[in-house]
Order: C-alpha cells, then sequence, then structure tokens
C-alpha cells in the first residue's frame, strides 16, 4: 500500500528543518526521556492540535486526544479505558504539575451530543458521548439559539470533565497536596483566540494580548 504522499513530503519537510535545528533536544530526549511538566486532554478534531495552538517543542507536553476532550469518571472495572490509562501515565509516572482540559468551537461530537439521533447506528461514538448526559440535559432545552447552546455544552463538557477528574484517587489526592493544578480551556477555531477558565468566577476569559474578555456559560 503506497504511502500518502502527503506524509512523505511533510516527512521530508521535518527532517531538513525541525530536526535539524532541534537534533540536540531529540538526542536529549531519546537519552533522558521525557520529563513535561504539562498534560493536555484535547479533542481529537485536526483543526485544535495542542502542539500547534502552543507552539510545543518536543517533550514539552503529553497529549492525549480523543473525541470531544472527555474526561470519564473513575472505573476500575477491567475494561478498556484508553484516556483514564494515559492520565494515570502522566499523573502518577510522568509527574505533570498542570493537567489542561481543552474544549474547542464547532466540535463535532458536542454537535452530536445536542442532536442524538445522529448517533444511531454507530458501534463506539454514542457511547461515549454519553458522558456528556448530566450536562446536555441542562442545555439541550434552553430557548436559546442552536450556536450558544453549541457553546454552553462546549464549556460545559470541560468543566464537567474537571470534576470527573477529580473522582480519580491518584489526581484528588495530588491537588489536595498542591502539586497538581487542574486548568480549563477552549479555542475558538474561527479566530485563533484562546480562553482559559477562570476557577473563582467559572467563566471562561480570553488570553490575547489585546485583553480579557470574559465568555460565561
Amino acid at each position: 500500500m503506497e504511502f500518502p504522499e502527503r506524509l512523505k513530503s511533510g516527512y521530508a519537510a521535518f527532517r531538513s528543518g525541525r530536526l535539524t535545528a532541534d537534533r540536540e533536544r531529540y538526542a536529549r530526549l531519546a537519552e533522558r526521556g521525557q520529563r513535561p511538566e504539562i498534560m493536555l486532554i484535547a479533542c481529537c478534531d485536526s483543526r485544535s492540535a495542542p502542539e500547534t495552538i502552543f507552539d510545543a517543542a518536543p517533550g514539552e507536553m503529553f497529549v492525549c486526544r480523543n473525541v470531544a476532550n472527555l474526561v470519564p469518571p473513575f472505573d476500575a472495572d477491567g475494561n478498556w479505558h484508553g484516556t483514564s490509562a494515559a492520565l494515570e501515565f502522566g499523573i502518577t509516572r510522568l509527574k505533570v504539575r498542570h493537567l489542561v482540559i481543552m474544549g474547542h468551537g464547532r466540535c463535532g461530537g458536542i454537535a452530536a451530543s445536542l442532536d442524538p439521533s445522529s448517533l444511531e447506528g454507530s458501534d463506539f461514538i454514542g457511547r461515549w458521548i454519553s458522558l456528556l448526559e448530566p450536562v446536555r440535559a441542562m442545555i439541550a432545552d434552553d430557548p436559546m439559539e442552536t450556536a450558544a447552546r453549541h457553546r454552553a455544552l462546549e464549556f460545559a463538557s470541560v468543566r464537567q470533565s474537571i470534576v470527573n477528574l477529580q473522582t480519580f484517587p491518584w489526581i484528588a489526592s495530588e491537588v489536595a497536596s498542591g502539586a497538581l493544578k487542574l486548568h480549563g480551556a477552549w479555542f475558538d477555531i474561527s479566530t485563533g483566540e484562546l480562553f482559559a477558565l477562570d476557577g473563582a468566577s467559572g467563566e471562561f476569559v480570553s488570553m490575547a494580548e489585546t485583553g480579557q474578555q470574559a465568555l460565561g456559560f
């Protein structure tokens, strides 16, 4: 099977560009292993790659991406738990100091949650998106327009995932000791603007250099 041409050309550009510039960094990472201080749970959406948004160098961030950037509650039931396994590795092995849940605008998983009929016949997505049910039920019937409901659920899903994070005993203990900080963020694909969740107000505040603007849902 022919390897995708786009990937071949991209790798060639990487070898002649970033690999050459960062060769010593890659060598150190290979010798010493990764030691990121930041972990992100982000969406699979190809438009919102954390490494691009935060201009991250190799080894700087430990990233787990899934549909709609969701975190399930702690459940040691013996089933497959990819996101929970990534969390366990990041917290207990890598000892990251910051854990960020990053949502984004125009999320397809969020749209599916607001239109459950679109998930009929899915093998996995419907079950996964059902993690949003606690917050979706409070938003789906709101009289606000569809776009506003969509954004409101994107924000609410970040907040709910932060709540779910604290059901993991080894996360809760690290947070209680002050060794780990939990953060929420939301990226607007249409403008490239990043909003961070303010723990005191519960609002999403713009991180743009031009000033701060709160978005509250």
